[in-house]
């Protein structure tokens, strides 16, 4: 499996796998955004899910993947740092607004800076038509938040608040896509590399939720908290690992403009799973977000 996918690097057929990829992490991330914001505190929220993701991995660690080599224990180290900083903003953000006005903004910065990464780290190349497809997707991103925004009657200063720690957060998006194509291309063995990801990127947030847990005053019942956090492992599973191996396999800005159209499927959630309303001018920038994202592909061929 592993000489598979690095046989498809820069290939044809690596840039459809890619493609592929990218729309299946789109697809559960937004899921997985929700699942975050949904009944529960984000914070034990994502703390269950980060438990269950160590409980996941941790077997697959001792009895396939091994402990990473020297080499690597740095990088992983860069990885669990990143990773941990925008965990902690999207839970500072959540805490404080909307789904469906913090997940876009995240998502909606957080293309043009990789695009911009990549071009440096990774000396790809985007022509003219391709810019134009990411700022239809990052301009159909942040206006669909710009208009979730004008629809919210909470405190005006946590709606701020919320708002800077989603910026930061989709600045953040941006840093831990460029530095983990950059980790797990270095690695040499994606599939053991998302293993370890997995493992020790996820034990801060397990700890920092069960520490919560413990003290707080009135806690949720554990189980249904317990089995959130299972079905969240197993879909960052997918949509982590998905975008992962589209930055290696593809084009790293490529694949994270693919990635942003979860904005799109974050929306239907939040109609039809949250009941939070969704008009025509919603729908219509959803259209803009699809259509910046086929631009963008079609631009590079």
């Amino acid at each position: 499996m592993t000489d598979w996918l690095l046989s498809l690097v820069g290939t044809p057929e690596g840039a459809r796998l890619a493609t592929m990829l990218a729309l299946v992490s789109a697809v559960s991330h937004a899921a997985f955004g929700a699942l975050q914001k949904g009944v529960h505190d984000p914070w034990l929220t994502r703390g269950a899910i980060d438990g269950a993701t160590v409980a996941l991995s941790l077997p697959l660690v001792v009895f396939w993947a091994g402990l990473p080599p020297p080499d690597m224990w740095p990088v992983l180290l860069g990885v669990v740092l990143v990773h941990f900083l925008y965990k902690l903003t999207i839970a500072l953000a959540y805490e404080r607004a909307a789904y469906t006005v913090v997940y876009p903004v995240v998502r909606g910065t957080g293309p043009i800076v990789t695009v911009l990464a990549a071009m440096v780290v990774f000396d790809e190349s985007y022509g003219a038509v391709q810019w134009l497809g990411v700022a239809l997707l990052s301009g159909g991103i942040l206006l669909l938040a710009l208009r979730n925004l004008s629809e919210e009657t909470i405190d005006l200063r946590a709606l701020k608040l919320g708002l800077l720690w989603a910026i930061a957060g989709g600045a953040l998006v941006a840093a831990y896509t460029t530095y983990d194509a950059w980790a797990i291309r270095l690695s040499g063995d994606p599939l053991r590399f998302l293993v370890w990801f997995f493992l020790f990127s996820s034990i801060d947030f397990a700890l920092l939720g069960l520490w919560r847990y413990r003290y707080m005053p009135d806690a949720p019942a554990p189980w249904p908290l317990a089995l959130r956090g299972a079905v969240g492992a197993m879909i960052a599973y997918v949509s982590f690992g998905g975008v992962m191996l589209a930055t290696l396999v593809g084009r790293v800005g490529e694949s994270a403009v693919l990635r942003e159209t979860s904005t799109v499927f974050a929306a239907l959630i939040g109609w039809f799973i949250l009941k939070e309303r969704v008009g025509p001018r919603k729908l219509a920038l959803m259209v803009m977000i699809a259509m910046g994202a086929v631009v963008v592909q079609l631009g590079g061929r």
